[in-house]
């Protein structure tokens, strides 16, 4: 891939502040772009692409999200009317007298000269500090000294300063003497007469539910750490359950994990569950033809186009669909897990060993941008997703004027309803920015 360089703030007046560089960012920033505007987009992580480049495949077409990502990844990093700015979070957006939004940013240092680094990894290879991988879910450890992931944009490395032992050997390793331990956080001062909050979701810690056993089991695992498993970028050359590297041939998925269970506060569906469950096990079939794949539900929500045939796909090439809700997981001395449910088609409690169980977590709101909103305040509804003022009209827009709203910052979704939410927040604020002209 080609190296890909932050762009620095050059100017303080921008047509669109967005806020989120996943893809629903992205793809509002790059709408906007197109049409003339000057776009400030302004991602807390060292790279932009959100969840979605982390992915391996998805539903209900099975193709290569990064395949779909790495482009609009690469162009959104090149395009002349988009600045990006990385490890950069928003602290403050205060209205002024003229209908324009004055945000105070706050950038983390990398303790890397981005315009020199050429993400050759050589410091990665002499850092001796050894840390978990938080993109890999801890599954695999990395250096404190890094580039989080292998398409990650820009391709620039940055140091852990928290777990580094300031031993100076990266500096030493760099060709390029890029590394800086002077570099310091600063703070940015930047206008803009629109915002677009594109802020994502986040992902339920099933270590809530303790029947379950995370975080107790070293095999019982989340979604996301099998996406890892199952991705290009993945940390393994195969699907290995942690206790003990060993290939799984018993796999159990246990769906609604933090999803409709009023007992951890999301009563709702997350919408995606079912289908990236069902589309996990698909692969798992392909990938491990000898495995059995069992997918433990309380109801299948296959509803959007093609998902139905997807579910019915899955159970042709093998997965076993069990209706009942986990009562209990328990773990035998092998590591091997004793799933306890109440089986719906025969009325029974029943138990089913298994030797690597996922859990399929579900999504919560990420409702922290609000806090950042002097004067007005950006509402939210009951579960702390940001209210849509005008659901069935103008789904974008939000009760702060000028402020609009994307992907799953409102509500659960799926990537075709979030490409489409981001086109009409992109459409909104291009109006809005027509009538204040």
């Amino acid at each position: 891939m080609e190296i890909q360089q932050e762009t620095c703030i050059n100017e303080s007046l921008y047509d669109v502040l967005v806020i989120g560089a996943g893809i629903a960012g992205e793809e509002s920033a790059l709408k906007l772009a197109d049409m003339g505007y000057r776009v400030l987009l302004v991602e807390k992580e060292p790279s932009i692409g959100g969840k979605m480049i982390l992915l391996s495949k998805v539903f209900p077409t099975l193709d290569c999200a990064a395949c779909i990502t790495t482009p609009k990844v690469s162009e959104t990093a090149r395009h002349p009317n988009i600045t990006i700015l990385t490890l950069t979070e928003v602290e403050e957006i205060v209205r002024d007298t003229k209908n324009r939004f004055s945000v105070t940013l706050k950038k983390k240092p990398r303790y890397v000269v981005e315009k020199d680094c050429t993400g050759c990894q050589e410091c990665e290879k002499a850092c001796p500090a050894i840390v978990n991988d938080q993109f890999q879910f801890n599954l695999t450890a990395r250096k404190a000294v890094y580039i989080p992931f292998t398409i990650a944009n820009p391709r620039v490395a940055l140091i852990d300063i928290d777990n580094c032992l300031l031993c100076g050997a990266c500096e030493k390793a760099c060709p390029s003497n890029c590394i800086d331990f002077t570099q310091k956080e600063e703070q940015l001062k930047i206008t803009a007469k629109s915002v677009i909050v594109s802020t994502g979701f986040k992902l339920f810690d099933p270590i809530q539910i303790e029947r379950y056993g995370f975080g107790r089991y070293k095999n019982v695992i989340t979604s996301m750490q099998m996406e890892r498993q199952l991705a290009p970028t993945r940390p393994f050359n195969n699907i290995l359950r942690p206790s003990d590297g060993k290939v799984p041939d018993k796999i159990a998925y246990v769906f609604c994990a933090g999803s409709r269970d009023h007992t951890v506060g999301n009563p709702i569906c997350s919408q995606v569950c079912c289908m990236y469950s069902t589309k996990q096990a698909q692969l798992l079939m392909g990938a491990l033809p000898m495995a059995d794949v069992s997918l433990y539900y309380i109801n299948i929500r296959a509803f959007g186009k093609g998902f139905d045939e997807f579910y019915e796909q899955a159970k042709d090439m093998g997965a076993k669909y069990v209706k009942g809700k986990i009562a209990s997981i328990t773990e035998k001395e092998n590591g091997n897990l004793i799933l306890r449910y109440e089986d719906i088609a025969t009325g029974k409690v029943t138990e089913k060993e298994h030797d690597l169980v996922v859990l399929s977590v579900g999504i919560l709101a990420n409702p922290g941008i609000t806090r950042v909103f002097k004067k007005e305040r950006l509402e939210t509804d009951a579960l702390n997703y940001i209210r849509q003022t005008d659901l069935l009209q103008s789904p974008a827009i939000t009760s702060i004027e000028g402020v609009f709203a994307a992907g799953t910052a409102t509500a659960p979704m799926d990537i075709p309803d979030t490409i489409m939410s981001a086109g009409a927040a992109a459409t909104e604020t291009s109006s809005y920015l027509a009538r204040l002209s």
